[in-house]
């Protein structure tokens, strides 16, 4: 067996240095080595929990490293030695000595640091440590993704229980990370690995049914890909074709997104088109070219075209999609790119590239993760992770200003990628031209003008719909800084400032209170009457509540604006809501508006009932 593993071994590294040698100098070789020896010499006794000698791990990190990211010499030695400092009794001052600063701070950022207490948790401090080094150096992060993309591949040897952690940690943490750095296979191998191992009976469920499938429909897709060859060939357009098939947990998301059943869920598989192309302009030329020959024989689906050569996505993402009508009646999706936009949605951010876009990510996660660091205003991975969603949209400013923002987002979030003042003062937004509400979701291609009033504050439901860091964030701290009620207004009386209330205080020390007629206190005191509290329940300006009057009259010209101008100029309160219906003659009308207490609702009342034609005004319970 010994003898076996040995084979293994320098089979495994011999073909990761000849893979390297071409790009490689001398020198670099011999450091690599030297690297590889260091690490086979340390991890010597050491066993796998397959029982394999460690040094298989390493050598495999080092290849991913190598070969899949294709990185340099020092990221190459780091991956050898990744795991020399936690596990043996080499220093990083040893590494150092011998390999230099660089790799030693490499080797640092993915060795996991040993506390005798931990902040949050010990996974958080290693996501907050690995994190941190962005600010540095992103290798650091490719090499921590190559670790955990080897232990994925490996993770059939671990217990259920270490399984269930790992992928959780995979799911939430690092396949996301390896979407916003770019690495689209990355991230795709990872969760689906995740996905394997947490629900294994679904996973291979929806594997079965996408492997029949492909069977079922595979003549239809050959066919509709040959149509797709010959018009290329046509009008001489050198491009390959091929079939990708999507795998069991987008399908499963997708699934849940669209709330629907395997069959009735599109984007199985789509249709990539590439070709070469010697710099971007020629790249946008023939990706056109290919669109409209297609276009030209084949029914486009209306409103299908995503242009990500002009707009990447924010991880830097190219290329052009459309859906086009195949012969049997179904959208077959088509993606356009260049052997460069294949590259380097592999590569992700270790590819050689000169756009400025993925720069731009970089420097705004590095600011978001300065900020969440130094922030106490949410949980450290709710900052981060909000930052690492699974695609975005890119809207504009009526300037014509692209703004990145997550799929799902809100003008909410759109105001606050703007300025924080915008969001914290905006009313409502223009979308295309359209009145709509800051709530509303945004779709890739937004025309957006957020509306303000410097006597807007943002509401709490606002909560509820931001999907981006910086909304939430600020959104937070607003709230935090806001006055807090004492009390918990009971929701069958409703009682207001002002009121005669009592209060009954629970097993948790809150205090509820009620009107002293309320049928529900007036139980409670005479089954809980230990817990009753006196309470002095006194008007503060800040605190608005709600309220409903109902008003009865006979109507005539002009008296819904009397009410109207009673409520809103008299008293300069705003309307929630207005509800009227005139029938024989008799109106009858409900209000809803907020007041500061009794005594002001009184008063309004009264202006009301004062009113020419209204015959009563009284409030009535808000259900």
């Amino acid at each position: 067996m010994e003898n076996e593993y040995l084979t293994k071994i320098n089979e495994s590294v011999n073909r990761l240095f000849h893979s390297i040698e071409h790009r490689m100098t001398d020198e670099d070789m011999i450091r690599i080595r030297s690297a590889y020896e260091l690490a086979k010499e340390a991890h010597k006794n050491q066993k796998r929990k397959t029982g394999e000698p460690y040094i298989i791990h390493p050598i495999a990190v080092a290849r991913i490293v190598a070969e899949e990211f294709e990185l340099g010499a020092n990221p190459i030695m780091a991956a050898f030695l990744h795991d020399v400092v936690e596990d043996t009794p080499y220093t990083l001052d040893d590494i150092k000595e011998r390999f230099g600063e660089d790799v030693a701070f490499l080797v640092g950022v993915v060795t996991k640091q040993k506390k005798a207490e931990y902040n949050q948790s010990k996974q958080i401090d290693n996501y907050r440590q690995i994190l941190a080094s962005v600010q540095f150096d992103v290798r650091a992060i490719l090499i921590k993704l190559a670790d955990r993309l080897h232990n994925m591949r490996t993770l059939d040897s671990m217990r259920p229980d270490k399984q269930m952690k790992i992928a959780g940690e995979t799911d939430y943490f690092y396949a996301p990370l390896a979407n916003r750095l770019g690495m689209y296979h990355v991230k795709t191998e990872l969760e689906n690995l995740s996905f394997r191992f947490r629900c294994p009976r679904e996973y291979n469920f929806l594997e079965n049914l996408m492997e029949k499938e492909k069977i079922q429909y595979q003549s239809r897709i050959d066919s509709f890909i040959s149509k797709i060859e010959s018009l290329l060939k046509e009008n001489n357009i050198k491009a390959r074709t091929e079939i990708r098939y999507r795998m069991p947990y987008s399908i499963w998301r997708k699934m849940n997104s669209m709330e629907c059943d395997f069959q009735h869920i599109d984007g199985k598989h789509y249709v990539r088109i590439v070709y070469e192309a010697s710099d971007i302009k020629e790249e946008k030329y023939i990706s056109l070219k290919i669109y409209s020959v297609l276009t030209d024989y084949i029914k486009e689906k209306p409103g299908s075209v995503s242009n990500y050569i002009n707009a990447p996505k924010e991880n830097g993402y190219q290329s052009f999609h459309l859906k086009l009508l195949c012969d049997n009646g179904n959208w077959e999706e088509i993606h356009i790119s260049s052997e460069r936009m294949v590259r380097n949605s592999r590569l992700g951010c270790a590819a050689e590239r000169t756009e400025s876009n993925l720069k731009a990510w970089l420097d705004k996660f590095k600011s978001v993760l300065e900020d969440v660091a130094y922030s106490s205003e949410m949980d450290y991975m709710d900052g981060v992770t909000s930052s690492f969603y699974n695609d975005d949209i890119m809207v504009f400013t009526p300037e014509g200003k692209g703004i990145i923002l997550p799929k799902g987002a809100t003008a909410i979030d759109f105001a606050y990628e703007i300025h924080s003042k915008i969001g914290e003062h905006a009313v409502y937004a223009r979308i295309n031209g359209k009145l709509s509400s800051v709530k509303v979701e945004l779709h890739r291609g937004d025309c957006v003008e957020i509306g303000t009033s410097d006597y807007s504050v943002p509401d709490k439901s606002w909560l509820d719909c931001v999907k981006t860091y910086k909304a939430k964030r600020y959104l937070r701290q607003f709230f935090r800084n806001q006055p807090i009620l004492e009390y918990i207004r009971c929701n069958c009386c409703h009682p207001l400032p002002g009121d005669e209330v009592i209060g009954f205080r629970d097993e948790n020390g809150r205090i509820t209170l009620h009107t002293r007629n309320c049928f529900t206190a007036i139980r409670m005191a005479s089954r809980q009457g230990d817990s009753i509290v006196a309470v002095n329940f006194e008007p503060d300006n800040r605190f608005l509540y709600p309220v409903r009057v109902q008003i009865r009259g006979v109507d005539r010209y002009h008296i819904l604006s009397d009410v109207v101008e009673c409520i809103t100029d008299k008293l300069k309160l705003s309307i929630d809501c207005l509800h009227t219906e005139t029938v024989d003659r008799i109106v009858e009308c409900y209000v809803d508006f907020k007041v500061h207490s009794r005594e002001e609702l009184d008063n309004i009342v009264a202006l009301i009932d004062s009113i020419d034609g209204v015959d009563e005004a009284h409030g009535v319970n808000i259900e």
